[in-house]
């Protein structure tokens, strides 16, 4: 057994030996490239809408908050928060739930570009822009402008009186703010119904382009300098809306081409008692009415608004802050909400996204939709609803004290804070 067993161990070694001996070199392993870094969003990006006037460009940047990537719009000193930024492989989504508003973007292989569409809700169904973006810190405006044959102002710092027409003829004025710093234009223009947001832009060349985009609204602005120092162009507002409008400068001093805010709108003829009757279901459906109790005896402050609407979301943060202080005073503020759809589903929802945003604890209610042909039609107190806001400013004997429609907003920097102090000012002399 002892032989036997010896002679298979030499057996098997040699065959083993053998075998190694005669078996090929294995070939080397390839080596494994590390894998490319998947492209990322953060940073900031020229964007741009493909408006009917061209390119309509805005900036936006991307960043990683704690693992969650967050971004904004900026224009001029203004940065609109988006909602939430999502992203699915190669496809983003920015989303502005204030204005049921979203940019869907698919990313290039390499990172630095992204394309699709912007969508919003409108009062006749979704309206929709091409969307485009490119990786990095860009001038808002870079196209070639000629020089004019003639001398042109250096500069057109200051205040302009403008006058817009539209495509069936109708026309109406507005009230431009200008100002450059670092080579860029920023200024907005006011109309009587509101202003036109933070504008970005250039002037070059006796040129001017200024754009806007906040999520909810598209502007771009375009005019030349004339040789009599006027300025003659066009405004586009999203993909639909286009006028044409000529301005001069103003001197300094000179009466702003608005009308009177607090004149605008009148109480109708039936109202001869001087009230101002609502009822209206809130949020959870139940109905607020002007006669309820918690309204006899209080100084009430009645806000005709729109969760689209910019200057309501500008207005409602001061309408909260006022709330709070004013309240313990006698102070109720109330908010009639007039929205685009007629889903009351819908316009709830955006009831409850426009009151956690601007910190609301009044009660909003939920009027009607935003033709203000039909708004007047709910509201027969009043004469007309001329602009999304209006104010009505109601005295303890419940009667109305004042009505101020539209708002100045932060944009129009000594206009609004004029107009805010005015309206304190006006709720402090009724406590």
């Amino acid at each position: 057994m002892t032989v036997r067993w010896g002679l298979g161990l030499v057996l098997l070694l040699c065959v083993s030996a053998c075998d190694s001996a005669e078996a090929p070199e294995p070939a080397p392993t390839p080596a494994v490239a590390p894998a490319a870094p998947a492209p990322t969003l953060e940073g900031t990006w020229r964007a741009t809408l493909s408006s009917p006037g061209g390119e309509l460009p805005f900036e936006i940047h991307v960043h990683d908050r704690e693992g969650t990537l967050r971004a904004t719009a900026r224009n001029g000193t203004e940065t609109v928060a988006f909602t939430s930024v999502a992203v699915d492989t190669k496809t983003a989504v920015f989303r502005i739930d204030g204005y049921d508003s979203e940019v869907r973007a698919t990313l290039d292989d390499d990172g630095q570009t992204l394309s699709g569409t912007w969508t919003k809700t409108t009062p006749d169904g979704p309206s929709s822009m091409p969307f485009a973006a490119t990786r990095g810190a860009q001038p808002r405006f870079s196209r070639k402008i000629p020089a004019p044959a003639y001398d042109v102002p250096a500069s057109l710092d200051g205040e302009w009186s403008i006058r817009f027409r539209e495509g069936d003829g109708s026309s109406f004025v507005g009230h431009a703010i200008l100002s450059s710093k670092d080579g860029a234009v920023h200024g907005t223009v006011l109309t009587d119904t509101g202003d036109y947001r933070y504008l970005e832009g250039r002037y070059t060349s006796g040129t001017l382009e200024l754009s806007c985009f906040d999520g909810g609204h598209a502007f771009l602005f375009r005019a030349s300098v004339a040789e009599d120092g006027s300025l003659a162009g066009d405004f586009w507002s999203r993909a639909s809306y286009h006028a044409t409008w000529t301005a001069t400068a103003m001197s300094p001093g000179q009466a702003s081409p608005l009308a009177d805010p607090f004149s605008a709108i009148m109480l109708s003829a039936q109202e001869t008692d001087g009230r101002f009757r609502f009822a209206f279901p809130d949020r959870t459906g139940a109905t607020v009415s002007d006669q309820d109790p918690r309204f006899r005896g209080k100084v009430v402050l009645i806000d005709i608004f729109g969760t689209w609407c910019p200057n309501c979301n500008d207005y409602a943060p001061i309408l909260a802050r006022w709330h709070r202080t004013y309240g313990a005073r006698g102070l109720e503020v109330v908010g009639l909400a007039f929205e685009f759809t007629g889903d009351a589903k819908r316009d709830r929802a955006q009831l409850e996204t426009y009151a956690k945003a601007h910190g609301i604890a009044f009660p909003l209610l939920l009027a009607g939709t935003s033709d203000k042909g039909d708004a007047a039609d709910l509201l027969p107190s009043i004469d007309e609803v001329k602009s999304y806001p209006t104010t009505i400013l109601v005295g303890r004997d419940g009667r109305v004290h004042k009505i101020h429609s539209g708002f100045a907003g932060p944009a129009t920097g000594k206009h609004h804070e004029e107009l805010v102090a005015s309206l304190e000012a006006e709720i402090e002399s009724l406590l």
